[in-house]
């Protein structure tokens, strides 16, 4: 009875007991309350309405930008139209001067040879009056001198008349000559007046172009912004609602990337061909690998001590990374130790960047990708991280080709021809090349 009694009541205990140490329990678990759960529902409506809203202003802005951008055209063909009409008018001036010089040189031809007849004429008549510096009488005495005479007279009358009448001729080529010349010296004027107006009309167009340029460009950098927040925006709702993106192959990638960025896939491609071969060579040697290389370079002093501290740095960013996706970093690929310069390798993934460098994009790529933690060996987080730094140079959005060029030169750390000029090229043909 005793024993029974004592089996009771430790039941009762245990009960007791249990009972409040599942109290105690769940009072230390966190609830989940409802409204939790309504503002995580009510975060989710408000990024998709300011989504919406974004995505109509970026509608309006992209018009504008697009008209800005016929316009211009428009402005450039006028323009075009405008300098080829000038040239011509300009061709008509300096035809007209030199048609105008020519008239004066026959003009002038004509009066030396009016003169020079003239000046025959003269020896003609004084022949007619003296022959051979004889009085008329006298050279009348004879029959044969008389005849002579005669003769003469009728030649020279015939020869006075004859110059007379060219001289004649003469004076009517000239004043239609002078008639000519002052018909194209009209011409020419008129030409002049022409081309001034079109010089104006040119000057303003220059004027308008300019304008619209500007106003185009800022209107690209209100595209761009909207477009940047659009992006944000749509990757903070990926965060929230579990969503993620991952590309099966480097043309995916690119694409995803260009589209959320704004970067041309042709730049995209080029900068990944040099970079890594499209993704084929991320890394030949192990983070092991590169550990030892640069120990032995720095002791050999290959390696600056600045250089080393840079590295040891650098590597325990790199075990940061890996550790947060769970990776054994020393058996993780990355780029060589260089051998042609003195330098660390350690660059990461198809983007290569520096650990360092990584951690200054990790939170952007993120929310573009929904990956979180993103990493550098995922295509779609690498391909991602190298356009948003692409993107930081001014007008690479636009496809400028000097911009384009800035970037690579950022990008590499220095602008050397044998990068940037494969790059460049591939961006202008990478359609004809993949």
């Amino acid at each position: 009875m005793f024993q029974q009694k004592r089996k009771s009541t430790y039941f009762l205990t245990t009960l007791f007991l249990g009972g409040l140490f599942f109290v105690v329990f769940v009072s230390m678990v966190p609830s989940v309350r409802a409204e939790d759960v309504i503002v995580s529902e009510e975060e989710k409506e408000d990024i998709k309405d300011d989504i919406n809203k974004i995505e109509d202003k970026l509608a309006k802005e992209e018009k504008k930008k697009n008209l800005l951008q016929s316009d211009l055209a428009n402005i450039s063909s006028t323009l075009s139209a405008t300098q080829a009409s000038i040239a011509r008018v300009s061709r008509l001036v300096q035809e007209a001067e030199s048609s105008i010089q020519s008239k004066e040189q026959e003009i002038q031809n004509l009066e030396q040879q009016a003169i020079l007849d003239r000046h025959l004429l003269r020896s003609l008549l004084q022949e007619l009056y003296y022959s051979n510096n004889l009085p008329l009488v006298e050279v009348m005495l004879g029959e044969d001198d008389v005849t002579k005479v005669l003769d003469t007279n009728d030649s020279l009358f015939s020869t006075q008349e004859k110059i007379q009448q060219l001289i004649g001729e003469m004076n009517e080529a000239k004043e239609q000559i002078a008639n000519e010349k002052v018909s194209l010296e009209e011409r020419k004027d008129d030409h002049e007046t022409l081309l001034n107006v079109q010089n104006k009309q040119k000057q303003g167009l220059v004027l308008e172009k300019n304008e619209v340029a500007e106003e185009l460009e800022d209107q690209a950098t209100v595209v761009s912004k909207l477009q940047s927040e659009l992006n944000e925006l749509q990757g903070d709702l990926q965060v929230l609602t579990g969503k993620s993106y991952s590309a099966s192959n480097i043309k995916e990638a690119i694409s995803f990337a260009s589209g959320k960025t704004g970067v041309p896939k042709g730049f995209l491609y080029g900068m990944l061909k040099v970079e890594t071969n499209l993704g084929k060579n991320v890394g030949g040697c192990t983070y092991a690998d590169v550990e030892k290389g640069a120990e032995a370079n720095y002791k050999r002093g290959k390696l600056s001590k600045r250089s080393y501290q840079t590295f040891i740095a650098r590597r325990k960013t790199f075990k940061t990374i890996t550790d947060e996706l769970d990776l054994d970093y020393r058996k993780q690929k990355v780029s060589c130790n260089p051998a042609s310069y003195a330098g660390t390798g350690g660059a990461m993934g198809v983007a290569q960047f520096m650990p360092d460098t990584w951690l200054g994009y990790k939170s952007r790529v993120a929310s573009v990708t929904g990956n979180n933690p993103p990493s550098p060996w995922n295509l779609t987080d690498g391909v991602t991280a190298m356009a948003l730094k692409l993107k930081q140079t001014p007008g690479v959005t636009n496809g400028d080709t000097s911009a384009l060029k800035r970037a690579t030169c950022s990008y590499l750390g220095t602008c050397w021809e044998g990068y940037y000029k494969p790059v460049l090229y591939w961006a202008k043909n990478y359609k004809q090349l993949i």
